[in-house]
């Protein structure tokens, strides 16, 4: 089996992959990082050996391939980036100025459980914004596409 053979194989596993996580993503109204952050590298990756291995068919024998990564990228292109990828910049754009709103309005005195509490949102803050970056990142992508 050929090198191609086996990126062929691996394209196949992983846009599966993909198109599960994006009939997932669809569907579910609220993502959790790691879910929004798995699906963007997903995207990335297959993304990726779509370019690959468009350079690489050579041969009508090879047209069902060629077929398969039109269908993804059309996937991507019309159900991800068009929907739910605004969706996803939308919802942690929310979910930053809720959480940032309510470590805002903490009081004075606080117990040992209230700091506790603070600081559990201060870390989901951190892992939200650090995922918007990533997010803007991709979006970034888009625009020069």
């Amino acid at each position: 089996m050929s090198s191609f053979d086996d990126i062929s194989i691996m394209f196949d596993t992983e846009s599966k992959k993909l198109s599960n996580m994006i009939n997932i993503a669809e569907t579910k109204s609220d993502l959790s990082i790691p879910e929004i952050i798995d699906t963007y590298y997903q995207i990335i990756n297959v993304s990726s050996m779509n370019t690959m291995l468009k350079q690489q068919i050579s041969s009508d024998n090879q047209k069902t391939l060629l077929d398969k990564i039109l269908e993804i990228e059309k996937m991507i292109t019309e159900k991800f980036n068009s929907d739910i990828h605004p969706r996803i910049m939308e919802d942690l754009v929310k979910s930053i100025q809720e959480t940032t709103r309510i470590l805002q309005s903490g009081s004075g005195q606080k117990s040992k459980e209230d700091i506790e509490n603070e600081a559990k949102f201060y870390e989901e803050l951190r892992q939200k914004m650090s995922t918007k970056e990533f997010v803007e990142q991709y979006d970034k992508g888009l625009s020069n596409d």
